[in-house]
């Protein structure tokens, strides 16, 4: 854009249009102006269309957008490095940010310093409500689990203490001081910014690059955990998916949190058969039906061909009539 003489004409898309309003009203501007700059484009077209359309979404999506070279380098030197210290590694996406914490309206115990600080950010959103009870969001499983829940759900379910992870992350909300349980459980604990170093310097001020790096290595990981629900993740785990499966886990946060209120009054033993039942379904297996149903990003089933069973008595029988026709 730099380049142009001219800026191209821009426009904003309702959320999860038709393809017919493309047609109507995208296209002829493209045509009219040659160039055409979309300002929004997360969840701009409609979930359910026709399945050649839907095809060609996952043309695009998996295969058509790339990075750019410099992010792709430095996002596959990441990996390199993971797997020189470990053949496997677990990523993780922690959406802890301030921001974040007080859109959700939930409160993790910080006291009446931390109620202050969000309910002041919160206040930039004119159309939230201000009297949200966190209690009642938890309830609904709408609040993110934090880095010590996540990191406590990963133990309980079977990953050890020896287990390499990759967190990706922005500005964690405490800092340091709320990371340092999930550090304790996971000593093998790695960031973007410990393994890239000075690599890391020309990609500082653009949030969308940093992210884009994590994306990178949170693709290549063997499992992906995420606590939350947001664009990165779903997208994750669609790709992950449509890519030949690798296993996304998925927290049942409603039942999770309810869990997490009394977790240390039970034995171990007792929590972690909890969390595992808890679980079920959602641990990223092949035919997991629970997650991504009604979200094409998360779930692109229409690019995905069914494996069909093969009923070998009946191949046995084809078998014997063909040598039979010989």
């Amino acid at each position: 854009m730099i380049s142009m003489d001219k800026l191209p004409w821009t426009m904003r898309t309702p959320r999860k249009s038709m393809p017919e309003f493309y047609i109507d009203e995208v296209l002829p501007i493209l045509m009219r102006r040659r160039a055409l700059q979309l300002t929004k484009f997360d969840y701009r077209l409609a979930n359910d269309l026709d399945e050649e359309l839907q095809k060609l979404r996952c043309r695009v999506n998996f295969h058509a957008l790339r990075f750019k070279k410099p992010i792709q380098t430095l996002g596959k030197k990441l990996v390199r490095r993971l797997r020189v210290m470990s053949s496997r590694y677990v990523a993780i996406h922690l959406r802890f940010e301030p921001d974040m914490l007080a859109f959700s309206g939930c409160y993790y115990g910080g006291g009446e310093k931390e109620r202050k600080e969000l309910a002041e950010i919160r206040k930039r959103w004119d159309t939230l409500p201000q009297d949200l009870s966190a209690e009642d969001e938890r309830t609904r499983g709408k609040c993110p689990l934090t880095p010590h829940e996540i990191g406590l759900m990963l133990r309980a379910v079977g990953f050890g203490n020896e287990t390499y992870l990759y967190v990706a992350s922005g500005e964690i909300y405490g800092g340091e001081e709320t990371l340092r349980p999930l550090r304790e459980l996971f000593p093998n604990f790695y960031t973007k910014e410990m393994l890239a170093g000075d690599d890391l310097k020309p990609f500082l001020p653009f949030s969308s690059r940093l992210a884009a790096i994590d994306f990178i290595v949170c693709d290549e990981s063997d499992v992906f955990v995420t606590n939350n629900n947001g664009n990165m993740a779903k997208v994750l785990a669609g790709r992950r998916r449509y890519m030949g499966h690798k296993r996304t886990i998925r927290p049942n946060t409603r039942k999770l949190n309810v869990l997490f209120q009394t977790w240390n009054q039970t034995g171990w033993d007792t929590f972690s058969r909890k969390v595992k039942k808890i679980q079920r379904g959602l641990m990223g297996e092949p035919d997991d039906p629970r997650h991504g149903r009604d979200d094409f990003h998360e779930m692109p089933s229409s690019c995905i061909c069914q494996r069909v069973p093969v009923n070998r008595s009946a191949t046995m029988q084809t078998r014997n009539l063909l040598s039979q026709v010989r």
